[in-house]
């Protein structure tokens, strides 16, 4: 069971009394789960007519009158076919259910609130309702039962709780913030990217042009980078064999996430991951220990099978671009490579903006491959070449990959947030199952480690975070559309077309908006584009050969000279500032 902590707790017991408004309100109502969450909590509940905004209101008015009852949070401990015959009593069915299916003990857990209120759960609690109080109800969604598209879609009710108002307020603010972010939202007002669920298919990206220009300055950098530090540019299919995947044991663990199909009658899978086509060019001839390390790249679009209700923009999609990297080396150079990955992610984030991160070292899960001192000498290179290098990490308990334990580098964004980056995973494992080996100097063949690791994650994940980081208002480097020119009337035209020319010819991103609309209509439509840069030129800048600046986020910034300007905008783009 999850370790809790003492906000856990708190939202745990919020969790409880919400259930416990909502079956006063609507006795009808079947409960079903309600686990506290990073930020809050939610619960799932059966109910005929749909939750609106206004009855969360009255839920948060219910809670209030239970709090400021005082009732205690009382266990009690019952036979499990007690239970059973309790929950059926009461027609809760999905609590009898998961006793039934999930329960192996003899005893279950219950605690009850007020006089009827009974909940199925292990616990703990807080004494009693007057210690939640600063909370707040945040919206609904949809959530089919225990995950599967084929039971009841449940309605979820999702809320958040803190020790005390000033916690929760800031809280608030920061959903607020966030939801001004959503890189959905700001992808189609900045006109990025769409995802046509009904005619293309769900969780499937189609980038319209600022949206591929900014994609391209990504990986553009990206191939740069990797090829500056060490790394060979590969390519590999995008269908394998499936026999191919239960060599990687990726069908064993992962077919019900993976696109299979029949060509001659022999099955073939849409890749999902680019390892094992990495470790075929491996494999293509025999190796020395004097070619290791072995650094390929790839940017290596894969496909994976992910459920409906978990797409979410551009961070959990069908389809995705990997910045993926797999390393071969000794052991004698595996802490070093590993050092190597960690200075390669902080550089690049630094570089695209973020300052602060957490690092989490993920162990072995319950369902993996490999012999148990192999995960041990993997997860203790991973440990050491951090600890060496003076970084601060987590332990997060079975969360590594079925064939290896991981880094997990985690952003945080301008408003805190925290979101899933670059991982490093260490594996002995895959090595063996595809019969790796390298020439020692003795002339013995003896097995490569490997190292996956990608430093966006996926590209499309890293696009929709930078969205939200800088709230679609991009630094110069990064804007598809660096500049834009307004023309005040067509005798500027030609004095326009020049100054692109100018432009372009030192390597920056221009247009000339020719429309014929108002002066005023396309200042605030390139502001709420959010264009790094709007020169305005008239009779005055064609006469003195200037150009009138205005600056995203700083309005009219001045009458500059072109080669004055063009000094300035470079230097932002060569800093990244």
């Amino acid at each position: 069971m999850k370790e809790y902590t003492d906000l856990d707790k708190l939202r745990h017991s919020c969790a409880h009394v919400m259930a416990q408004a909502v079956k006063d309100l609507w006795p009808e109502t079947k409960v079903a789960i309600g686990p506290p969450i990073e930020n809050g909590f939610y619960y799932d509940f059966d109910k005929p007519e749909p939750f609106t905004n206004k009855d969360l209101k009255s839920i948060e008015k219910q809670m209030r009158k239970i709090a400021n009852k005082k009732q205690a949070f009382v266990k009690s401990i019952v036979s499990r076919q007690d239970a059973i015959a309790l929950f059926e009593k009461q027609n809760e069915t999905y609590k009898a259910e998961l006793i039934r299916d999930l329960s192996k003990e003899e005893e279950i857990s219950l605690y009850k609130t007020g006089e009827e209120f009974v909940d199925l759960c292990k616990g703990p609690h807080v004494d009693n309702t007057s210690d939640i109080h600063s909370f707040k109800l945040l919206s609904i969604a949809g959530a089919y039962w225990r995950g599967d598209e084929s039971r009841p879609m449940l309605q979820r009710i999702y809320g958040t709780c803190f020790f005390t108002d000033e916690e929760l307020n800031d809280h608030v603010h920061m959903l607020e913030e966030a939801d001004k972010r959503d890189h959905r939202k700001l992808g189609t007002q900045l006109d990025l990217f769409h995802i046509y669920h009904d005619e293309a298919g769900a969780g499937l990206v189609f980038y319209h042009p600022d949206g591929a220009m900014l994609k391209k300055i990504i990986e553009d950098y990206s191939k740069d980078k990797h090829l500056r530090s060490g790394y060979e540019l590969i390519t590999t299919p995008n269908i394998l064999k499936g026999k191919l995947w239960d060599l990687s044991g990726h069908s064993a663990f992962y077919r019900e996430n993976m696109y299979y199909f029949q060509v001659d009658e022999e099955e073939y899978a849409v890749k999902p991951m680019n390892c094992p086509g990495h470790m075929l060019i491996y494999k293509s001839k025999i190796r020395s220990y004097r070619e290791l390390p072995i650094r390929y790249f790839e940017l290596g679009t894969v496909y994976r099978q992910e459920k409906a209700g978990v797409l979410h923009g551009l961070l959990r999609v069908r389809g995705f671009t990997q910045d993926d990297a797999h390393i071969f080396c000794t052991p004698g150079q595996l802490k070093e490579e590993i050092k190597g990955v960690i200075d390669f992610v902080f550089e690049t984030m630094k570089d695209f903006g973020f300052s602060a991160w957490t690092i989490e070292v993920s162990t072995k899960p319950e369902k993996h491959i490999g012999k148990d001192e192999d995960w041990n000498n993997a997860t203790q290179a991973l440990e050491m070449s951090l600890k060496e290098k003076g970084i601060d990490y987590q332990i997060n308990e079975g969360d590594g990959a079925f064939y290896g334990p991981k880094i997990d580098i985690k952003l945080k964004d301008a408003i805190g947030r925290s979101w899933q980056c670059a991982t490093i995973q260490c594996d002995f494992s895959l090595p063996e199952r595809f019969d790796l080996t390298y020439m020692s100097p003795e002339g013995q063949y003896l097995r490569p480690i490997m190292l996956h690791r990608a430093v966006f994650g996926s590209v499309e994940r890293f696009f929709g975070t930078l969205i939200e980081h800088y709230g679609g208002a991009f630094p110069v480097w990064l804007s598809p559309k660096q500049i834009v020119i307004i023309p005040i009337s067509e005798e500027h035209k030609s004095f326009a077309i020049k100054v692109k020319e100018y432009l372009q010819n030192a390597g920056l991103r221009v247009i000339i908006d020719e429309r014929n609309e108002s002066l005023n209509k396309k200042i605030r439509e390139g502001t709420v584009k959010k264009i790094p840069y709007l020169l305005i030129v008239g009779d005055k800048e064609v006469a003195e050969n200037t150009l009138s600046v205005r600056q995203y986020g700083q309005g009219e910034t001045g009458t500059v000279k072109q080669e004055e300007f063009l000094k300035q905008v470079l230097y932002r783009v060569k800093e990244k500032n």
